[in-house]
């Protein structure tokens, strides 16, 4: 193969999927674009079947590297990573095995990235990535048809389109509009510059159960500032295969907990609270609805109502506050607080020894029952209805009693 440095790298995690493999790598060996322009790394997280043939048997048509880890568990995040040390070009895009792709696939993410000054993470389109709803027909139409023909058949219909699909459209197909784009940043089809890619510190290799974790890299690419940017011409479809659907929302469960715990954020409770119901697609109205009520609280001043909470306590009690305000009155001192706005909370932590959350208090860092009491203040009011529950819930697990004086009516 040509010793021309590529222009992007292919990256595909895979284990035990060669039949799945194979139909990936040949619509890859099907690009309209100079096999010595691009570069296709299979990251291998411990086959034991005959992933190595089949990546041998496309030497001739593709530039491929291969990667093989042992069988440790599952590792998809520490494979990826592996795949892209091994990468030369100076664009990433990640692909997931099973995927079938057109000719046009790799012309479509160079240009979402063809201006060098703005670094920007893509989410491609994934038609039929609809994991508990299966498009009727497809697995018999991808076996005698070319993926673009396949698009061309189903594209107008609804079982058929991404999963995220209705996420899009409230968007126009911008998630640049979003204040959460990387919840739809998913490795099934994605790229961004190996740059950016490893100055975040690439996937999180703690992530070693399905799911959250392409999302991760996500939330930590929107913390650098990088724009989010959607391709529909970028498409793969999902080839169809046997899920362990159960399986994989209970490992989902688990790493949004394990996401929260990286980084603790009202942002990351409101979606570790959503996926623990299953209901991800609530996430964005979500936080844009407490975006909503921390400017309307901005001026909510909860001093005199913690003042007077105060002289209801026993000495020696120890305090958690949720919704805290910018000013503390003394007799809280020893108070652990929690405030949904983080500037009114580094107010009130200022020159003092209290310990303090940026949290809205739907799922806080703290033991179980490691509080004698919970106050939830006045400035949760405007998130009660919805959330209300869900805080009380936490509130009884930290704490022995839970008062919410300035909720009551």
């Amino acid at each position: 193969m040509s010793s021309k440095v590529a222009k992007v790298s292919v990256v595909i995690p895979t284990y035990n999927r060669c039949a799945l493999l194979a139909e990936t790598l040949r619509g890859l060996a099907r690009q309209n674009l100079p096999t010595d322009e691009f570069e296709v790394i299979v990251a291998d997280d411990g086959s034991s079947d005959a992933t190595p043939d089949v990546v041998k048997s496309f030497a001739d048509r593709l530039r491929l590297k291969y990667h093989f880890q042992e069988d440790l568990g599952f590792r998809v995040s520490a494979a990826r990573n592996a795949g892209v040390r091994l990468a030369d070009a100076p664009l990433l895009v990640f692909l997931d095995t099973g995927a079938l792709v057109g000719p046009d696939y790799l012309r479509h993410h160079l240009a979402a990235h063809a201006d060098p000054a703005t670094p920007r993470a893509v989410i491609g389109y994934a038609y039929a990535y609809r994991p508990e709803d299966p498009t009727p027909g497809l697995a018999a139409m991808v076996d005698r048809a070319l993926p673009e023909r396949v698009v061309d058949i189903y594209s107008g219909d609804p079982s058929f389109w991404d999963n995220r699909h209705g996420e899009f459209l409230a968007c126009d197909f911008d998630p640049g509009r979003r204040v959460v784009p990387w919840m739809l940043f998913w490795a099934t089809n994605c790229s961004v510059r190996t740059e950016d890619y490893w100055a975040v510190g690439g996937f999180d290799e703690d992530f070693q159960r399905w799911g959250v974790e392409d999302m991760e890299l996500g939330f930590r690419l929107f913390q650098r500032n990088i724009p989010f940017t959607l391709s529909r011409s970028a498409w793969v479809i999902e080839g169809p295969h046997e899920r362990e659907w159960d399986s994989n929302m209970d490992s989902n469960h688990h790493n949004i907990e394990m996401l929260l715990n990286k980084h603790p954020e009202p942002v990351n409770e409101i979606g570790y609270a959503l996926l623990t119901k299953d209901q991800y697609w609530s996430w964005e109205n979500d936080y844009r609805a407490l975006l909503d009520w921390a400017a309307e609280a901005r001026d909510l001043d909860v001093a005199k109502e913690l003042q007077e909470a105060v002289e209801g306590l026993q000495p020696g009690d120890r305090v958690a506050v949720l919704g805290c305000g910018p000013q503390v009155p003394a007799g809280l001192s020893s108070a652990v607080l929690f405030d949904f706005d983080r500037d009114l909370l580094e107010r009130a932590l200022a020159n003092t020894a209290y310990t303090g959350h940026h949290a809205l208090g739907l799922r806080t860092p703290l033991p179980d029952h490691s509080v004698d009491v919970v106050l939830i203040t006045s400035r949760l009011r405007g998130m009660f209805d919805r959330w209300g529950l869900d805080l009380v819930r936490e509130a009884r697990r930290i704490g022995r009693e839970v008062r919410a004086p300035g909720l009551e009516s």
